[in-house]
């Protein structure tokens, strides 16, 4: 028998996760001797905050290591009400809050708590990697909404009013958007909410995740515009960009009690309660002043700029200016079609991903990844010695293309 036979039908599919393949593919390089950089990783080089470390450990000292509530201890739901007040506008209660092993696990339990085979979920694109998956583990269908350079990769209101069906069922928004790094103004968030109003079988989801790495204009949330549809929005959020927390673990979410009850229910039958030493980890995050963050700001903005030029510089490549987030998302529509020093012909951007890890030795992340070709996303989010490196070995490999 063939092993594999013994696998679900939905998982024929499934993708593994395209930015830990490559993450995976520059360890594997790395472990080999190589000296490779990973502009594919979605994380900073940044430490986790020092209050966060001291509580972690704090919590373990004091034999703080056992079960919580499935959805949180009450001390950082409080913590999680607090933030939302104080950010947001979004007036909650920790009824309402649910604290998970990362934001991904609330966004699949929301969305297997909600879906049903013949729903649809409206995705703008380019969108993050699992979005789409997650909804096809449901038996639902992701409708994806390609957006373009030229609107800022952001969803218009005329866009969405086209795309709402009876069977629309969730609208996903991310911004600042991974990969773009594009953010909603409020004028457009207000726009695309009036259009959302109309259509009251549909739920939203605001993936907040990015809010504090902005560096032009201002963040909004839905929920914070419109209090009149908090029964419908989910927004959630998470302790991984700003304060470089991703090993750590902790997503939270708040929305209609009836939704987080059911996203509790579903937790308990899967992680149960996230690691109690990471939740009092969290609650110090949020509870302490984000003092360190402007310094970190200016650092970013500064590698987006040397990336944006150096990007730029290199013949076939191009991209747009992010307002957050730590990605570009690189146009390479004037590398398809030229060959490798090999004679390989590059055909599309997987293509392009391929032979910028094989021959520069530089990670990216190809944009069939997030729904939109032929781009390529690059993170930032590493020293500015390494990014220089990384765009004279892209630029180097460009070259020898013909």
């Amino acid at each position: 028998m063939n092993p594999e036979s013994l696998l679900a039908p939905r998982m024929a599919t499934l993708r593994q996760s395209p930015t830990a393949m490559v993450s995976a593919l520059m360890r594997k390089r790395r472990a080999e001797g190589v000296d490779v950089i990973d502009l594919g990783e979605g994380e900073l080089d940044f430490p986790s905050p020092e209050v966060a470390k001291r509580a972690g450990i704090d919590a373990i000292a004091r034999d703080d290591t056992k079960y919580t509530a499935v959805t949180g201890t009450e001390a950082l739901k409080r913590a999680v009400c607090a933030k939302f007040s104080h950010d947001n506008g979004i007036d909650t209660s920790p009824e309402r809050v649910v604290v998970s092993v990362g934001g991904k696990q609330i966004v699949f339990n929301a969305m297997l708590a909600t879906l049903s085979p013949g729903d649809e979920v409206l995705i703008p694109a380019p969108y993050w990697v699992s979005y789409p998956d997650i909804v096809a583990l449901t038996g639902a269908t992701a409708r994806i909404l390609p957006t373009s350079a030229e609107e800022g990769f952001k969803l218009t209101a005329g866009a969405l009013r086209a795309a709402l069906t009876p069977r629309t069922r969730w609208l996903i928004l991310n911004s600042p958007n991974n990969p773009s790094g594009a953010v909603y103004t409020r004028a457009e968030l207000e726009a695309l909410l009036e259009v959302f109003a109309e259509a009251p079988q549909a739920l939203l989801l605001a993936d907040d995740i990015y809010e504090h790495l902005v560096f032009e204009g201002e963040f909004f949330t839905p929920a914070g515009l419109r209090a009149d549809l908090a029964e419908r929005i989910l927004t959630l959020n998470g302790v991984s960009k700003a304060y470089s927390m991703t090993g750590w673990r902790i997503g939270y979410a708040t929305g209609p009690e009836w939704l987080i009850e059911a996203i509790g229910r579903l937790q308990s039958q899967s992680t149960t309660n996230p690691a109690s030493m990471c939740q009092a980890a969290a609650q110090a995050a949020l509870e302490a002043p984000l003092d360190f963050l402007p310094e970190r700001l200016e650092r970013l903005r500064r590698r987006r700029d040397l990336m944006v030029e150096g990007i730029r510089a290199i013949d076939g490549l191009d991209c747009a200016t992010p307002q957050g987030a730590f990605y570009l998302y690189v146009d390479c529509a004037g590398l398809i079609g030229k060959r490798t020093p090999q004679g390989l012909r590059l055909e599309n951007d997987q293509m392009v991903a391929d032979h910028f890890a094989a021959s520069a030795g530089v990670g990216v992340v190809p944009g069939t990844a997030f729904g939109l070709s032929p781009y390529l996303r690059l993170a930032y989010g590493q020293p500015s010695a390494r990014l220089r490196e990384a765009l004279a070995r892209l630029a180097e490999c460009c070259a020898r293309l013909d």
